[in-house]
């Protein structure tokens, strides 16, 4: 089943994708959610059109998300845990911590786009990917000290 993607789904694609996806997950999922709608020719074409209305307003993102990116290189990141004795972390660390550490640093990051690839269960240095845009990503490195 070919759909056209509403929103970015995480894992699945961004914004105005046309992408094929299983027909159970289209219209058991997808579709009621109102996350995508079926690629039918007539949709293809006003997506088009949308398209190359909207192309200068994505160029600016792009262009607002690589300044951001380029301010977010700068900053370093702590974030405070509880820790046994033996150094682990009591639950772990996930995008939420890493979106609250960027508000005191003074950024507005939504959790939604942090992606930590292992799961931080220990005290030390981990990295973060920061998906600003389709196009824009950003490694951002942070520590885990115990509070």
């Amino acid at each position: 089943m070919e759909i056209i993607l509403k929103e970015d789904i995480t894992g699945l694609g961004y914004k105005d994708d046309v992408l094929t996806v299983k027909d159970g997950y289209g219209r058991n999922f997808l579709i009621p959610q109102g996350k995508a709608v079926v690629a039918t020719p007539s949709a293809k074409k006003v997506l088009a059109e949308n398209m190359k209305q909207r192309a200068h307003k994505l160029a600016q993102m792009k262009k607002d998300a690589e300044e951001l990116a380029a301010k977010l290189k700068e900053v370093s990141l702590t974030i405070g845990a509880k820790v046994s004795s033996t150094g682990k972390i009591f639950g772990s660390v996930g995008p939420i911590q890493v979106s609250e550490a960027f508000e005191k640093s003074g950024f507005e990051i939504d959790r939604k786009i942090i992606v930590i690839k292992d799961a931080v269960k220990e005290v030390g240095s981990y990295k973060a990917i920061v998906k600003l845009h389709r196009e824009v990503s950003l490694e951002v490195p942070f520590e885990v000290v115990a509070e």
